[in-house]
């Protein structure tokens, strides 16, 4: 009886041994080739791709920029240097062109104490007071002139005219006027002529008008204007009339007799 379990026993032994290296035996169809007998190479798994940043979750039209970029863009409120600069560079021109055509009040005060002489007095204040209202003139007349009335008048006058830019020329004109006026009498002329920028623009009627006036001493200046050309004819004379008038100054090229 023992003997038949140890029997028994020693072939559970051998079959559960046998199982393991039963497991282990590959069938082979001999009609296929011998893919067995060489194993496949090792794959390598791939890298992970990189993944792209996360989306801006407000879209491209977020107003948001990073600092460095803000520090970076022009301010829009301030022009760029380079345009300020030339807005400077404008500016100066435009005053030294300004400036290059009017008459510098150095040469106005030697023009006319040429015309009145030297030390006249009272000239020196009246042409402060003048160049103080109406600034430096771009031409100025240098002459002489003679009149006479008895409720008509009437003035003859010639002289020169020196025009900042365009240079000297002879002038003449005349002054017919009405009014309650009576005597002769004979003037040196000094006249100071702004806004004239074409010389010939000169030669029309200039009307006495309502505005400055300025008498100083022996001398007296009246305000004439048409248009943009402003006259002021400074006088000073000898004789003796008396009275009021109202007339105009005609101004020509060449020299008339008849006063109108």
């Amino acid at each position: 009886m023992l003997k038949s379990f140890l029997k028994f026993a020693g072939a559970a032994a051998l079959a559960a041994a046998a199982m393991p290296a039963a497991a282990q035996i590959q069938t082979v169809d001999p009609s296929q080739p011998a893919s067995w007998q060489s194993a496949p190479p090792p794959t390598t798994a791939p890298a992970p791709e990189a993944q792209p940043p996360a989306a801006d979750p407000q879209g491209s039209s977020s107003d948001y920029t990073p600092v460095q970029s803000q520090a970076a863009q022009p301010d829009a409120t301030q022009p760029p240097a380079a345009t300020t600069q030339g807005l400077d560079n404008q500016q100066v021109a435009t005053r030294t062109t300004e400036q290059g055509n009017t008459v510098p009040r150095r040469d106005v005060f030697n023009a006319a104490e040429g015309v009145f002489g030297r030390g006249a007095q009272g000239l020196a204040h009246l042409l402060e007071n003048i160049l103080h209202d109406q600034g430096e003139p771009t031409a100025y007349i240098a002459g002489s002139e003679a009149g006479g009335a008895f409720i008509l008048g009437v003035r003859y006058g010639s002289g020169v005219m020196h025009h900042q830019i365009e240079g000297d020329r002879t002038v003449y004109w005349t002054g017919p006027s009405i009014g309650f006026d009576a005597g002769a009498d004979a003037n040196k002329v000094f006249v100071l002529v702004y806004n004239l920028h074409d010389s010939q623009e000169l030669f029309r009627r200039y009307p006495q008008a309502e505005g400055h006036a300025y008498f100083i001493g022996g001398f007296n200046a009246q305000y004439m204007r048409r248009g943009d050309v402003v006259l002021i004819p400074i006088r000073l004379g000898v004789g003796m009339r008396l009275g009021v008038n109202a007339g105009y100054m005609r101004f020509s090229e060449h020299n008339r007799w008849l006063p109108f």
